[in-house]
């Protein structure tokens, strides 16, 4: 007899894969696997459509931040970071100084990516504003754009992975505990950034190589974008410091409400009635952000609705079973075969956030069965998660670094962001993920 959750994550990969639509994958997945399951077509709806509300607050989540991502862009606040790295390589001629303006930029634009997870929760919304313009830079330093896009990406990835904060919240409080929850495991006292600690230093190891292998020198043609054609907006310091303060009381209605939907309002409004988006201005900003993160919420929706179905067909016990028996009685083969598949998942699905409801239906379970702790079962299904989100074609972590790298046509996608990206990142969160999931 066929199992339903099989089929529905296999169908699921396979339509991903083909490029069908994530959306349209996970809806056509979710009937074909209630309907193997025997819950019959009506039942497969309605058990599809009670699981979507379960995404809705991350859905808007992310449709804000969205909204306040463009807000901050209209404020000039952006431009004046890329200007200050365009500005401080003036008169940089000498080898030594070269040397360190290139350790100076790499680090700036590392900061950047961090913070666009937590500080400034924008996400790949300033790739476009901060690194066309840095492009021509870049050419003249002879800077491997190879090493940014791993910079990049480390930077969209570990804060969100490890980090509570910002895109993180959503991560590991809204996502991965409520989805460890709800299928069978008390979460109470958890500790996400103890428990994710290891697959994070995994991803750091998997940095600093790459640091090291794409530190020479790398010829490009000069293409239209160059530091001197560039013209930052005009601004005043009073603007800057205003939209400064503006990111600060972000930050703090974030930490202190723990909710990404208050702290985005919060800047929004700000943002308003400081005047530094005119009123008239307002609701094409806000339909913009939203529009922008749209996509990404309809898919993390979608999981929900997906993930909902897999639980009411009953075959997730029969595989667990079945698959401990293939495993055997190692956790170590276990924990490592849990990575895989999250791999697979999330290379299919190209979101690691929608990535966990799916596998966390299946997981949970077999990390009972298995012993692992609470910590263990946070790190492998957290680290299953991220696995694939760097590597993935379909990733915004490895689309967002190509849409900037790629403006004068100079960067290839697969062979100059996905490929470095799977190699460095996925190959220590696999080695570290398991250490996780053994000594927790």
């Amino acid at each position: 007899m066929f199992n339903a959750v099989i089929i529905a994550v296999v169908l699921l990969f396979v339509l991903a894969i083909f490029r069908v639509h994530i959306v349209l994958a996970m809806v056509l997945s979710a009937v074909a696997g209630g309907l193997i399951g025997g819950l019959g077509i009506n039942k497969t709806i309605a058990t599809f459509a009670e699981g979507l509300g379960a995404g809705a607050e991350i859905a808007l989540s992310y449709a804000l931040l969205g909204a306040f991502a463009v807000a901050l862009s209209k404020t000039g606040l952006p431009d004046a970071l890329a200007h200050a790295l365009i500005k401080r390589s003036k008169g940089s001629a000498d080898a030594a100084s070269v040397k360190k303006l290139k350790g100076f930029i790499t680090f700036a634009i590392l900061l950047l990516a961090i913070s666009s997870q937590n500080v400034l929760p924008i996400h790949i919304a300033f790739i476009p504003i901060i690194i066309p313009p840095l492009l021509g830079l870049f050419n003249e330093m002879k800077i491997d754009r190879r090493m940014i896009a791993i910079v990049m990406t480390f930077g969209l990835v570990t804060p969100y992975m490890f980090l509570p904060v910002g895109f993180g919240d959503i991560y590991l409080n809204q996502i991965l505990l409520p989805n460890i929850s709800k299928n069978g495991m008390d979460t109470a006292g958890a500790s996400v950034i103890q428990a994710m600690a290891i697959p994070a230093l995994g991803m750091l190891v998997g940095l600093l190589i790459g640091l090291y292998i794409y530190r020479k020198p790398r010829e490009y043609e000069m293409r239209n974008i160059a530091p001197d054609d560039y013209e930052i907006p005009v601004i005043t310091k009073t603007k800057l410091f205003l939209s400064a303060l503006v990111v600060l009381a972000t930050l703090a209605v974030q930490l202190t409400t723990e909710s990404m939907i208050f702290a985005a309002t919060t800047g929004l409004v700000l943002f308003l009635v400081l005047r530094l988006v005119r009123f008239s201005e307002a609701d094409d900003v806000i339909t913009r952000g939203m529009r922008m993160m749209s996509f990404i919420g309809f898919v993390m929706i979608s999981a929900n609705g997906f993930s909902n179905v897999l639980r009411k067909t009953g075959d997730i016990d029969p595989l667990v079973e079945n698959s401990k028996s293939l495993m055997g009685d190692s956790q170590f083969v276990a924990a490592v075969v849990m990575l895989l598949i999250g791999l697979l998942v999330t290379m299919g699905i190209g979101s690691s956030f929608s990535t966990v409801p799916v596998i966390a239906a299946i997981f949970v379970p077999l990390c009972v069965q298995y012993g692992f702790s609470l910590e263990a079962t946070i790190a492998i299904i957290g680290t299953a998660g991220a696995l694939g989100d760097a590597g993935s074609p379909a990733s915004d972590s490895t689309l967002g670094p190509t849409s900037g790298l790629n403006a004068d046509g100079q960067h290839d996608h697969m062979r100059e962001t996905v490929i470095p990206t799977f190699l460095h990142y996925n190959l220590p969160l696999i080695i570290f993920g398991t250490i996780a999931a053994m000594v927790l």
